[in-house]
């Protein structure tokens, strides 16, 4: 009698089905006199009609009634003989060692035509942001191969440092740069290679051309071995464009902190992600917040980005340069506002570079890095690379200033002083940020085509190095 009992409530606990579908709005889906049902629980909707169900999740649970938001279009959806059937489950992926080299949807569904993975393990995709007191703080550098971020605004491992573009800058060139160049010199590890680095990739509401050009990437120069990509496009679903990062970070968790490996993970566009926020919260009808945006997107945005950095104990990191386009060029947008906020600086594009035909059109001078001191010196680059990156900084100010001067009085009235950093901060947009989108730079390659520019400047004007690395550099 006990076993049977047991048995009858097991069977009620997994079959959660109900014909009570109250309403149907846009993606939403309200059913009626449920019981039991969890936040982020799956739920399949069959419809009359059509062989295989729809699936959806739960956004909301009120009393008796559950707000379900679809994956797909509720087109041709009706309420009477509907059924809605409640898994008892969130959304997991499944994942192995094997994903590298895979290609798969923003539900996690593999699109590149391979055979199917299987599994080692399944998580849940929401995962958690690391806990302060566990954190190591980042100190290892990473090579992308750009001059303007490796010498200029350091990249560090365990670092989240996203990158600010605007409508129709290359920031999709400079993202598939970054993935196919980015590297980073392991001491730590067994081998003393730096074979164990990974690149988790993530597309959110992309177009479709946009899509297949970092499919083509990818694959054609080979980094696909080393990496994962997990492509939403913009007529994918926005629960799925809700979900597409989370996948991307679960995975990236895993290769780091099970497989000890150290991973890159690169998310574009950001500002569809936050919109597709926008969107479902305001099909729940919640209040707003700025610009409309639902008034936990600060939250939202920091449960992800505080999923990266380095954990004690364990020898894998995480590194994110999340991608965003700020609607026109306004960095007091709440979407760039509320990052800059969360993450250690910020890469800025820069329009007026790009109009000059330079790529990659990094601002040198707007953006930052927090943590590049940490990443820099001898050990990790080389002993020169601070004070050389103070005096690029300095004069590549002086030189915009004198050349803003010389637009206002004529380059006549200049001095030579000033005529000589007015040309090198030509020559430093010109030779230095300015590289192909299939060059790559060894560190020391761009360390010492900073110290080739400074030739150009009297050496009293160089009072940000030391004599001692002017006289064994500056040949």
């Amino acid at each position: 009698m006990k076993e049977s009992s047991q048995t009858e409530n097991k069977t009620n606990l997994v079959d959660k089905s109900y014909k009570t579908l109250e309403s149907i709005a846009g993606p939403i889906i309200i059913v009626s006199g449920v019981k039991g049902v969890g936040y982020e629980e799956l739920v399949e909707i069959s419809i009359p009609g059509e062989e295989q169900p729809r699936l959806g999740k739960v956004l909301d649970a009120l009393e008796d009634r559950a707000v379900v938001q679809m994956f797909s279009q509720t087109s041709g959806a009706q309420l009477k003989d509907s059924k809605a059937r409640f898994r008892g489950e969130i959304e997991t992926i499944g994942l192995s060692k094997n994903i590298l080299g895979r290609i798969f949807s923003g539900q996690g569904k593999a699109i590149d035509g391979g055979a199917e993975m299987v599994a080692e393990t399944r998580r849940p995709i929401q995962g958690a942001s690391i806990n302060p007191w566990s954190r190591q703080y980042p100190d290892d550098f990473i090579q992308t191969g750009i001059s303007s971020i490796d010498i200029m605004n350091t990249l560090v491992r365990g670092q989240k440092l996203p990158i600010f573009s605007g409508s129709g800058l290359p920031h999709a060139k400079l993202a598939a740069q970054i993935a196919r160049q980015a590297k980073v010199a392991i001491k730590d590890s067994n081998d003393g290679s730096s074979g164990n680095f990974a690149i988790v990739f993530a597309t959110m509401g992309v177009t479709f051309d946009e899509a297949e050009f970092f499919r083509k990437e990818f694959e054609e120069t080979g980094a696909l071995k080393r990496s994962v990509l997990f492509l939403n496009t913009a007529a994918d679903s926005v629960v799925e464009r809700i979900a597409t990062p989370r996948m991307a970070l679960t995975t990236a968790e895993y290769l780091a902190f099970e497989h000890n490996m150290h991973v890159l993970v690169i998310m574009t566009d950001m500002t569809n992600y936050c919109e597709a926020l926008r969107e479902v919260s305001s099909a729940r009808k919640e209040v707003p917040g700025r610009r409309g945006y639902p008034g936990y997107m600060y939250t939202d945005l920091a449960s992800l980005y505080e999923r990266a950095g380095r954990v004690k104990g364990k020898e894998g990191t995480i590194t994110q340069i999340p991608i965003l386009s700020m609607p026109d060029d306004d960095k007091t947008h709440p979407i760039p506002d509320l990052t800059g906020y969360i993450t250690e600086g910020q890469f800025i594009i820069s329009r007026e570079l790009n109009t000059k035909g330079i790529f990659p059109p990094v601002d040198v001078q707007g953006s930052l890095s927090r943590l590049w001191s940490a990443g820099v010196g001898e050990g990790k680059t080389r002993e020169d690379h601070s004070a050389l990156k103070d005096q690029l900084f300095a004069s590549y100010a002086v030189g915009k200033d004198a050349r803003d001067l010389a637009v206002v009085l004529g380059e006549s009235s200049l001095s030579e002083s000033d005529k000589a950093h007015m040309k090198f901060a030509e020559d430093f947009e010109g030779k230095f940020v300015k590289q192909g989108e299939r060059e790559n730079r060894e560190v020391t390659e761009s360390l010492d085509l900073g110290w080739s520019l400074l030739k150009m400047l009297p050496r009293e004007s160089l009072k940000r190095v030391k004599s001692d690395l002017i006289d064994k550099y500056l040949k």
